[in-house]
């Protein structure tokens, strides 16, 4: 089995197992986002389509949510500057 089909069902299986996302598959395995998105979104497909099924489940839901992750992130940035402010 060629390197990037390992890849695609270790990158598959991190996601399905942690939930996680694209970002952050991308940051423990020290690989670009994109390469990550490109492995379990266009390559699986072929590689092990069972698996393809289930990581894309995960993905679609983490797209579904991740207006609420960004909304999460600006309202925490603020709340920090806020609070260095007060404390300066």
């Amino acid at each position: 089995m060629p390197i990037f089909e390992e890849r695609c069902e270790v990158l598959a299986n991190y996601i399905i197992k942690n939930n996680a996302t694209v970002r952050q598959a991308a940051l423990i395995n020290g690989i670009s986002k994109s390469t990550v998105h490109k492995d379990v979104s266009e390559k699986l497909k072929t590689v092990n389509r069972g698996l393809y099924t289930d990581v894309k489940q995960v993905l679609d839901k983490n797209k579904s949510e991740r207006h609420l992750r960004g909304g999460e992130a600006t309202k925490n940035k603020y709340a920090k500057i806020r609070e260095d402010k007060k404390n300066t």
